[in-house]
């Protein structure tokens, strides 16, 4: 769609929209009462912003709305359309790589109470193995704040597919 056309969109429309972005309704409802947005670059640069003024709830809520990386069985039905587009090469991974993501993303889990987050676009499952060896020590607090960077570049990426320029 083009900016235009979601600018008129009705404001519960808007919010759908905006929440298949980024499943924390508070940010997409406010999001969506900033409308009309006069360029995508407005749009891109008010969501970041205002995702950073989430509080930890709404943060874990975005969350959850992915799926865990190296969960094929999750990617194969729940989230299979998007999840499988931002995750295709785990997909491809080898079975070690696969079962390691997620062991590692359980002890992650397990440690911090949310998922690993990354913006896996453009990722082989070996750098995402990496990066999830290299963030898994740091504290919660560390790791609240790591994956809501991750969240506001899957939701820039989401934002700029939904609208057309």
């Amino acid at each position: 769609m083009t900016l235009q056309e979601f600018n008129q969109l009705p404001l519960p429309a808007r919010v759908q929209q905006l929440h298949d972005c980024c499943h924390c309704h508070w940010w997409a409802e406010t999001l969506a009462q900033d409308a009309p947005f006069n360029s995508l670059q407005s749009l891109l640069e008010q969501a970041v912003n205002l995702f950073n003024q989430a509080n930890e709830s709404q943060i874990l809520e975005a969350f959850k709305g992915h799926a865990k990386i190296g969960d094929i069985e999750l990617l194969r039905s729940k989230f299979a359309g998007k999840a499988t587009a931002e995750q295709g090469q785990v997909m491809q991974a080898s079975e070690d790589t696969i079962k390691a993501l997620w062991q590692l993303n359980q002890d992650y889990e397990a440690k911090n109470g949310f998922i690993f987050i990354v913006c896996a676009t453009g990722k082989s499952a070996e750098e995402m193995l990496v990066i999830l060896e290299s963030r898994i020590a740091n504290s919660r607090d560390c790791e609240l704040k790591n994956g809501a960077q991750e969240q506001n570049k899957i939701t820039q990426i989401r934002l700029t597919q939904l609208i057309e320029n």
